[in-house]
C-alpha cells in the first residue's frame, strides 16, 4: 500500500531532489469537471496553468450546459507534481476538456502510465470520450467522481452502471478541492496500474 505524504517542500534544483521513480498522470475527463482544481490542490509545487476566458468565439462550439457559471477554459494543459515518503514522484498533466482540443491528448499521453477520469454526475455523458480513449488504449485508469455541491449523490455502484466500465476499473466518490481526497485517488490509480502491470507480464 502506497502512502502519501502530508507535506512537500516547493520544487529545489538541489541534486537530492532527485525521485526513485518518476511516473507520469494523466487527468482527464469533460469539460468544467474540475481538472484543473483537483491538480493544483494536490500540486506541491505551484501548478503551471494555461486557462483562458471564454469568449463569445466559443459560443455554439464548446458544450457549457450545466457550468453556465465558468468563465475560463484550459487550452493546452495544467502541470502539478506529488512526491510520496518512499521516492515515489507523480508528475500530473490535466488535459484540455473540449473537444476541439482532444488532438493534443496523443501527445500528452505519451510515456503515461495510468489516468484518472474525472466525472461528474450532473453530466456523466462528458466523461465517455476519455473512458473510451483509455480503453482503447490499454492504459489503466481510475474513474473519480467529484462530488460539486448541491449535485445529487449516486452510490459507486449506480456510477459504474451508468458508465459500464470494466468490473476491474476502480470507481470512487472525491472531492477535487481536498487535498487528501485527491491523494486517495492517485495511490488507487498507482496501485491499479501495478496490478495491471503484473497481469500483463502473467500473461507474457
Amino acid at each position: 500500500m502506497i502512502s502519501a505524504a502530508s507535506d512537500q517542500p516547493a520544487f529545489s534544483d538541489d541534486l537530492d531532489d532527485v525521485p526513485r521513480v518518476a511516473l507520469k498522470i494523466l487527468v482527464a475527463g469533460g469539460f468544467g469537471v474540475g481538472k484543473t482544481t483537483l491538480v493544483g490542490s494536490v500540486s506541491e509545487i505551484r501548478p503551471l496553468r494555461t486557462e483562458e476566458t471564454l469568449t463569445d468565439v466559443s459560443v455554439g462550439v464548446d458544450d457549457i450546459r450545466g457550468v453556465e457559471g465558468k468563465s475560463t477554459t484550459t487550452v493546452a494543459m495544467d502541470f502539478g507534481r506529488l512526491t510520496f515518503p518512499d521516492g515515489v514522484r507523480l508528475y500530473l498533466f490535466g488535459t484540455p476538456g473540449q473537444e476541439r482540443f482532444w488532438f493534443m491528448w496523443d501527445e500528452i499521453a505519451y510515456g503515461a502510465v495510468g489516468a484518472i477520469v474525472l466525472a461528474d454526475t450532473r453530466r456523466l455523458t462528458s466523461s465517455f470520450a476519455s473512458i473510451d480513449y483509455f480503453e482503447r488504449r490499454g492504459m489503466p485508469f481510475v474513474v473519480a467522481v467529484n462530488c460539486f455541491d448541491g449535485a445529487r449523490r449516486y452510490s459507486v455502484e449506480t456510477i459504474r452502471e451508468a458508465l459500464d466500465v470494466d468490473p476491474g476499473v476502480p470507481v470512487m466518490l472525491c472531492d477535487a478541492r481536498r487535498r487528501e481526497s485527491v491523494k486517495e485517488v492517485l495511490v488507487a490509480l498507482v496501485e491499479h496500474a501495478i496490478r495491471v502491470s503484473e497481469l500483463e507480464e502473467q500473461r507474457r
